[in-house]
Order: C-alpha cells, then sequence, then structure tokens
C-alpha cells in the first residue's frame, strides 16, 4: 500500500499466497493521504477505530496510535503487518471492542464499519474522551457509508459532512459539539427466545452490539436449534458461536456436557458469556476468542455445532467456513460429529464429503440445510 508514511507490504490473517483479497482498500489510502495533506496534527492521542487489518495503524505506527477493534483476526494481522513493517515493539496500542475507551481522544479515524449497531456503540463509548478539538474522519467505501451512518455520527459526536468521492471511497468528516445531549447506549439489547426451539425455549438472550442478528434469533440458527443431537454430552464446541444460543441449548439439555463458545468477534464471545449466565446454565463452560479452533488440540472433542459465515467485510468467501471445517476434522475425536446449518445454496455437503470422506443430510426446508460429518 502507498501511503505518505512509506509502502508497507499488508496481508489478511490468517495468511494464505492463494487469497486474492487486498489487507487494504481506496478508503484507507483516501484517509491516509487526507491527513498528511491537510497536515492533521497526530503528536496527541490517535484512536483508529475499526482497522480491517491493521493498515492504518501500521502505516502511522511513528505516532503510535491506539487500535480498536471487534476482530480478534484483524489484531493479528495488524501484530503481523507491524512486525514485517519494522515498527518498533509496542508502537501500537491493541485494545478490542470491550476494553475501557482512552480518557483523551485527539485524533478520531473510523473505519466505518458494516453494522451501525457496532458504530453506534463503540461512537458513544468513545464519546467521553472526545473534546471540541478533537479531528474526527471517518472513511469507507461509497457503497458502505449511508445516511443512516451520517446520522449517527451527527447524533452521538457532532456536526458531520461527506467529502466527494474517489475511486468509490468517501470521507466522513465530524466536528464534536460538547454541548450535543448524546441518548443513551442501547447496547447490550436483551430479548426472550421463542418457543419451539428445544431447551433454550423462553430462554434469555444477551447481544452486544454488532453481533449477527442482535435483535432476534435469526432463521439458520432456529432451524438448526430444532434440529440438535440428542444426548451427545462430553466435549461441545459452538464454533462460531455468536451469541451463544445453540451451546446454551446444548449444555441446558445436558448438565454434563462440556461446552466450549468460539469466535473471532470479541463482541460475539461477550455475548455468549452473558447469554449463559443470564439462563443459569450448569455445569462447565469455557468462552475463547480466536481463529476458529486453532489451540484446541488435536482428537480433544466430541461433537462441532457451526453456522459458518459466507461474508468477510464486504467480500463473499468460503475460506472461513473451510476453515471451520477442517479445524472441526483435526480437533474432533474418532467418532465424532461436525453438525453445519448453512443455506442450501452454499453447497457444503461436497465440502464435507471431501474433507471427512461422508456426509449426510439431517433435515432441510427451502432455505437450509443442517448436515452431519463423522469423523473416522
Amino acid at each position: 500500500m502507498t501511503t505518505p508514511w512509506g509502502e508497507p507490504a499488508l496481508t489478511r490473517f490468517p495468511e494464505d499466497p492463494r487469497d486474492r483479497l487486498r489487507a487494504w482498500d481506496a478508503s484507507d489510502e483516501y484517509l491516509l493521504r487526507h491527513l498528511a495533506e491537510e497536515r492533521v496534527p497526530l503528536d496527541g492521542t490517535v484512536v483508529v477505530l475499526g482497522d480491517r487489518w491493521g493498515a492504518l495503524v501500521t502505516a502511522l505506527a511513528a505516532h503510535r496510535p491506539v487500535q480498536i477493534t471487534d476482530s480478534h483476526l484483524a489484531q493479528e494481522a495488524t501484530r503481523a503487518n507491524l512486525a514485517r513493517a519494522g515498527a518498533e515493539p509496542g508502537a501500537v496500542r491493541l485494545l478490542t471492542t470491550q476494553d475501557p475507551a482512552p480518557e483523551r481522544i485527539d485524533v478520531l479515524l473510523v473505519r466505518v464499519p458494516k453494522s451501525l449497531a457496532l458504530l453506534e456503540d463503540q461512537l458513544l463509548r468513545l464519546a467521553p474522551a472526545v473534546h471540541p478539538g478533537t479531528v474526527v474522519v471517518g472513511a469507507g467505501m461509497v457503497k458502505e457509508i449511508h445516511t443512516s451512518t451520517l446520522r449517527l455520527f451527527e447524533r452521538i459526536l457532532g456536526p458531520t459532512r461527506t467529502s466527494l468521492a474517489e475511486k468509490k471511497a468517501r470521507l466522513v468528516f465530524c466536528t464534536p459539539d460538547p454541548a450535543l445531549e448524546r441518548p443513551a447506549s442501547p447496547w447490550p439489547y436483551v430479548y426472550t427466545l421463542p418457543d419451539g426451539i428445544g431447551p433454550a425455549a423462553r430462554g434469555t438472550v444477551v447481544n452486544h452490539a454488532g453481533v449477527f442478528c442482535a435483535d432476534r434469533l435469526d432463521i439458520g440458527t432456529r432451524f438448526l436449534l430444532r434440529h440438535l443431537p440428542e444426548g451427545r454430552g462430553g466435549r461441545v464446541v459452538d464454533l462460531g458461536c455468536g451469541n451463544g444460543v445453540v451451546g446454551v441449548s446444548v449444555a441446558l439439555a445436558d448438565p454434563d456436557a462440556e461446552v466450549l463458545f468460539v469466535d473471532e468477534s470479541f463482541q460475539a464471545v461477550a455475548s455468549a458469556e452473558a447469554t449463559y449466565k443470564a439462563n443459569g446454565v450448569p455445569g462447565h463452560a469455557e468462552f475463547r476468542v480466536g481463529d476458529g479452533l486453532a489451540g484446541v488440540p488435536s482428537g480433544s472433542v466430541d461433537l462441532v455445532l457451526n453456522n459458518p459465515p459466507f461474508h468477510s467485510h464486504q467480500a463473499t468467501t468460503d475460506a472461513t467456513a473451510w476453515r471451520m471445517f477442517t479445524g472441526a476434522r483435526r480437533t474432533l475425536r474418532p467418532g465424532g460429529e461436525l453438525w453445519v446449518v448453512g443455506n442450501r445454496h452454499l453447497g457444503y455437503h461436497v465440502k464435507l464429503r471431501k474433507l471427512f470422506g461422508n456426509c449426510r443430510l439431517v433435515a432441510s426446508d427451502p432455505k437450509f440445510v443442517v448436515l452431519k460429518a463423522v469423523k473416522r
């Protein structure tokens, strides 16, 4: 990536030489160019919110910025990109969306996320640290910035306008208004599960902002909950756990089960843990933020339950699902099972047969399938 501060070589995480997706886009370049051309002072506390793969903080490492992200993968990519660029150890302070916000922010740079809820939550968390002299600049591709995006900035921080588009990217300029009366945060959002979904029926869900389907049970998970295996017990993984409803349902059905909740989103794992506690679930559970099943010992798991995502930011890809499936095969004991729910058109049965040598259709409707693969 070419920037006014050099040309760092950037990769996504995990690194894959076959991956054609870049670790930056035109909005990252536009934002960095704006900072240089406008000579924005960077000697105070610079906070970068939502840096996709560490492109912004890697370019600005000499100014010792703070990165705030919801993504474990983004953090790992940032560490790798900083090391590759020869940045001084500790040059960038890495925070998650669950960590306490900095006490003072002099420059706030925002990569507009796909989730407006996450943007709302984080702006509300950071607003007390913003002062009248804070420079606030957002960035995103044109298709990512909507009127609702601008209204959020305006409602929480102050008057907002946008730049002209360049290479299908746009900047957002916001002037902090200290007299603005900010709304109370609606997050986390709590709701009651419907009937007819097994052991978790009428249970409580706690959703932090940015978690998939934050205000209701998504239809894919609902379908899986109606077809969960019974009496499996042992070591169970809710892989890509989101708010943890699937793992909680297993734990409610079998108090002897040991459930591991895993997601790459800090918001998701916090939601899963809160949902687990809200339902008074007996038994043992572990909550882990990470890259799928990396770090889980081989042959240590009896059952993996998975509703894999098929988007990485704006890109449609099955790379995440494939990593989840291969991780499941490695960590399952002989005879262990991987259960997957997905849209019919994604063709997961082909991948599972290739990987496991078998795949059985458990249930289907016009939109979804539940598939089971057994490790031989």
